[in-house]
């Protein structure tokens, strides 16, 4: 009996370490792992270490769960970005975790990728960061790589899949509960009580649009408060193509804006400027009492970054005095 005891007390205190029968699990435990991406299927040995990432869009989530990336592709130079052509939201952050461009203005270099020596690179499917035609290259030269869909997903959502293929769940979970504290913090200084709001495209590359409900902006807004509306019925089989937002054209503007409160996408004041002067809108109720307000520059994609400078942005324009 006493040796009986004194083999379940070992069973016990091994199950604790992180033991089994087939070896040392510790922090390793759960490796080799299989994980389902938008690509397929990838089988990863052991936990990445060495991390790039193809895609600046969601470079971001990366760096906010705190990721061992060691470089992100550029894209080009503009006011949305830094002089590398790193997003301006994370650029800073990037620069003092010393992350290093993997190649600039999006052109696809494989040896750069290679010089690199990653264990795992993070590609999309869609857009123009996309390197979908060089996947199989990629791998055939014993190069892992996790392929995403940034286009139709939230930032904790895509956050939640990299963190179980990368063994940092809890670092994703972490980064998402971090972002949903400050986003209550902020709905409790915003006077929206339920207002109801319009999230809008405004010539973005010569188009309109109008958030549905369902997309990643109208939820954080509805975090703050507001009823988002989004493209009344009538108007729905004009869209032009499906996404988070519903296309218009110009003449359906002021029948497309359903709210007396506009946000303006990817919008500065002096696109609120625009807005307020244009013809079309000149009656509706939203820029005749000048309730038009802008999201920022980087609210066209939100990452945990440019998602609290949406935040800041509105709590600018609607803090409780």
């Amino acid at each position: 009996m006493p040796f009986i005891k004194l083999f379940i007390a070992i069973i016990a205190v091994a199950a604790a370490l992180g033991w089994n029968s087939q070896g040392a699990y510790g922090q390793d435990a759960g490796w080799p792992r299989t994980i389902r991406h938008a690509a397929g299927e990838l089988t990863l040995a052991s936990k990445p270490q060495r991390i790039v990432s193809t895609t600046p869009s969601v470079t971001g989530i990366l760096l906010a769960m705190e990721a061992p990336l060691l470089a992100s592709t550029a894209t080009t130079p503009s006011p949305l970005t830094d002089a590398k052509g790193f997003f301006s939201q994370w650029a800073g952050d990037a620069d003092r975790r010393g992350v290093k461009v993997l190649y600039p203005n999006l052109k696809f270099d494989i040896e750069a990728v290679l010089g690199w020596k990653p264990d795992l690179v993070i590609a999309s499917t869609t857009g123009a960061d996309s390197i979908l035609p060089h996947r199989a290259e990629l791998e055939a030269l014993g190069v892992p790589t996790l392929v995403v869909d940034y286009s139709s997903r939230s930032w904790q959502e895509l956050a939640s899949e990299l963190g179980r293929a990368t063994g940092l769940e809890s670092e994703a979970a972490a980064a998402i509960s971090r972002f949903d504290a400050d986003l209550a913090a902020a709905a409790r200084v915003i006077a929206a009580k339920g207002s109801k709001a319009s999230i809008v495209g405004y010539k973005i590359a010569g188009s309109y649009s109008v958030a549905r409900t369902s997309s990643p902006v109208a939820k954080l807004m509805s975090g703050l408060g507001f009823e988002i509306v989004g493209l009344p019925p009538e108007l729905k089989p004009n869209s032009a193509r499906p996404s988070d937002f519903e296309f218009f054209s110009r003449e359906n503007l002021s029948a497309a804006i359903a709210a007396d409160i506009v946000f303006l996408l990817r919008a500065t004041q002096k696109d609120v400027e625009a807005l307020l002067a244009e013809p079309v809108l000149a009656n509706h109720p939203a820029v005749a009492g000048k309730r038009v307000y802008p999201l920022g520059l980087t609210s066209f994609r939100i990452d945990p970054y440019s998602g609290r400078q949406i935040l800041e942005q509105v709590r600018a324009s609607f803090a409780k005095p």
